[in-house]
């Protein structure tokens, strides 16, 4: 099935939302979070190789054989 993202912009939305998902007995997940914490880490990760020095150098015709 698909998925719904909502963006309620007070806690009283946000509350209605969770009530009317409970009484449909829709299942749903919270998340405080904009992003993955997987995607984050893998980014803080890359950021952190390229501060090291890390890279490796491409240019164009290498990146699209």
């Amino acid at each position: 099935m698909g998925y719904l993202i909502v963006h309620p912009d007070t806690s009283e939305k946000l509350t209605a939302i969770k009530v009317v998902l409970k009484a449909l007995k829709v299942d749903f997940e919270e998340s405080k979070a904009a992003y993955n914490t997987d995607f984050v880490a893998k980014m803080q990760e890359g950021e952190e190789d390229i501060k090291a020095g890390r890279t490796v150098k491409m240019t164009l015709d290498e990146l699209w054989k």
